[in-house]
């Protein structure tokens, strides 16, 4: 047993100290970043916030509307074969650059892998996802995946220590997702007690994945668009958002209208009994379920939450003078807090 006696931060803990800045408006403000990712040498340009890898979340639709922004979309991978090829036969032109390929790491995910990236050439981006990303298997996987894909962009995850950003890293991950527990319908960190503040593991893992010339996706814990803007200023490279998209026309999750009249749609973690009962036949008797099912007033059409998203991030490079996202963190100064914002009147 060891103790690490440092503090460890999340979101609610900080916020940005504002500074003096040249810029008089937020149109001043570039949020485009352009990477060239380590071992596929391919480059990439856009916003770099990016749709969760949820089927209520990471849906062709969503990925169609967040294009249209320059945003990005790891698709969940529930869909079929059949399904991608019909879907890149309408959009894939359009979008290729802007959307995940997902995989989890049985040999039945490594086959179906294999043949959508065949059948759908334009494809560029590989999101190898599991909840525990520090197994020999899954590293092992990674390994595997980049000797047969020399010229796709991997991202793999979840873990939350520079440690093993690096060994993902040299094991031909371009991307590391990091964040283990903080998500809306995440429920890891109640049934196992295992987790890292959110901030602190994009500070730590940014550092590690840099020096190595990769980058991090901070996954998991925002609520609102001050989060999203603490998770760049910490130095993550994009912000991976579930709960914030969901609830949206273009979500997944079923429609439900409840005694109150007003529509509801359903979004929970794919750890969830929902998700297991859909996609693996129930909850296995080894395992506990990790994440729960809400219900989210409907919100329409995603492009207002976008746009709310965007705006929050632009108004910050204001506060603290940075005229393009890729010097937020640069200009970042986090001081501690216990309070957040005044809760007199709540919605």
């Amino acid at each position: 047993m060891h103790i690490e006696s440092d503090i460890k931060l999340g979101f609610k803990d900080v916020m940005l100290r504002p500074k003096r800045s040249t810029l008089s408006s937020r149109s001043e403000v570039s949020l485009n970043r352009k990477f060239k990712f380590r071992h596929s040498e391919l480059t990439w340009e856009g916003i770099p916030v990016m749709a969760a890898n949820m089927d209520t979340v990471g849906t062709y639709e969503m990925a169609i509307a967040l294009a249209q922004h320059q945003l990005f979309t790891a698709i969940h991978k529930h869909y079929t074969p059949a399904q991608w090829k019909t879907f890149m036969q309408t959009s894939g032109n359009k979008i290729a650059d802007h959307i995940a390929l997902s995989t989890g790491t049985s040999p039945a995910d490594a086959e179906k892998l294999d043949t959508i990236l065949k059948e759908n050439e334009l494809l560029k981006f590989i999101c190898i996802d599991v909840a525990n990303g520090y197994s020999e298997k899954f590293v092992d996987f990674v390994k595997a995946t980049r000797t047969k894909h020399p010229a796709k962009v991997i991202m793999a995850g979840n873990v939350v220590t520079g440690e093993m950003v690096e060994e993902l890293l040299l094991a031909g991950a371009d991307m590391v997702k990091v964040g283990i527990g903080p998500g809306s319908v995440c429920t890891t960190r109640v049934k196992t007690g295992v987790g890292y503040p959110q901030l602190s593991a994009i500070i730590e893992c940014a550092d590690a994945a840099h020096g190595l010339g990769g980058q991090i996706i901070s996954d998991g814990g925002c609520k609102v668009p001050g989060d999203v803007v603490k998770a760049f200023g910490g130095g993550a490279d994009f912000v991976m958002l579930g709960g914030m998209l969901a609830g949206h026309e273009e979500s997944g999750g079923e429609l439900v209208e409840k005694e109150d009249g007003k529509p509801y749609k359903l979004f929970y973690g794919m750890s969830s009994e929902t998700a297991m009962n859909k996609y693996a036949g129930g909850v296995a008797d080894y395992r506990a379920s990790e994440g729960k099912t809400t219900e989210i007033p409907y919100r329409g059409p995603v492009t207002d939450t976008v746009l709310d998203i965007l705006g929050g991030l632009r108004s910050a490079c204001t506060y603290v003078g940075a005229k393009v996202l890729k010097e937020l963190s640069k200009r970042t100064t986090f001081i501690r807090v216990q309070e957040q914002h005044n809760e007199w009147f709540t919605e």
